[in-house]
């Protein structure tokens, strides 16, 4: 299977995302010194790996803090992704505000994506269309789009006037939780919208011991990581966030921009999971 230069995916709008980025969800939490962590963020950048995930809930907003820190004196460079909550979202107020605290904890007077995060209890998806359409209208946000967002989901989305304006949704996937491809990855792929899956290299951290991905790993002479974060850009409509708090790790990482798997790599992973 020829693989595609990761140069980008491509987006509606017919601009492109970087194939490969950074999450920041357990960033900011005192896992690793503050200073470790901002570091692997740069380096990711400097690697490539310059579209930044975030979102209002992560840390309680000190994960786009610690972003906006990062991106500070370089905002050209990145694709900053944050996500309003759920019950902010129910009415377009609630929208307004949570964007601009985002903006504000970002240090930032736009944002290239912007997320609802997940449905809950929004039953009026137009209000969430609406909203994203004038924040967009006046420069706040580039695009907008949706995460953990299922078919049915998106079809209601889609039958709202403007809610094929998404540009991307946002949920779980990787080697060992690929549910999407039954539905919701072909249903995307159809529709010209990119995925962009979270936790690319796993859960819990067993997906990286696993014999087959260790055997094309060494291979390549790669980490398991750069070949599970390959595996998951395979297609070339998937945008992968996997997160470290640690540059070395980030460096493993971005040498997935440059791995192209093969046939029987792909074969191997997908009967070795």
């Amino acid at each position: 299977m020829a693989q595609p230069a990761m140069s980008g995916v491509p987006l509606p709008d017919g601009s492109k995302a970087p194939a490969l980025g950074q999450g920041s969800w357990h960033l900011a939490l005192g896992r690793h010194p503050a200073a470790e962590e901002e570091a692997a963020l740069r380096t990711g950048i400097s690697l490539g790996m310059t579209l930044l995930d975030t979102a209002e809930l992560y840390g309680e907003g000190r994960a786009e803090r610690m972003i906006g820190r990062v991106i500070a004196g370089q905002r050209d460079k990145v694709f900053l992704v944050s996500k309003v909550l759920p019950y902010h979202a129910t009415t377009a107020d609630g929208i307004r505000q949570a964007c601009m605290g985002s903006l504000s904890r970002l240090g930032t007077h736009y944002l290239d994506l912007y997320l609802l995060h997940w449905r809950g209890d929004v039953s009026d998806l137009s209000v969430v269309v609406n909203t994203f359409e004038s924040l967009r209208g006046e420069g706040r946000i580039r695009r907008w789009g949706v995460s953990n967002f299922d078919v049915a989901d998106m079809e209601d989305l889609f039958r709202v006037p403007g809610g094929n304006a998404c540009a991307a949704n946002q949920v779980l996937y990787n080697l060992t939780q690929r549910s999407i491809e039954a539905d919701l990855l072909p249903w995307c792929i159809q529709h010209g919208l990119p995925i962009m899956a979270y936790s690319p290299l796993g859960m819990t951290g067993g997906l990286l011991s696993n014999a087959a991905l260790t055997r094309v790993a060494q291979r390549h002479q790669r980490s398991p990581a750069a070949v599970a974060l390959a595996w998951t850009m395979r297609s070339g409509h998937v945008i992968a966030i996997p997160e470290s708090g640690s540059p070395d790790h980030v460096k493993e990482n971005a040498s997935a921009l440059s791995l192209r798997l093969t046939e029987q790599d792909v074969n191997e992973l997908s009967h070795g999971f």
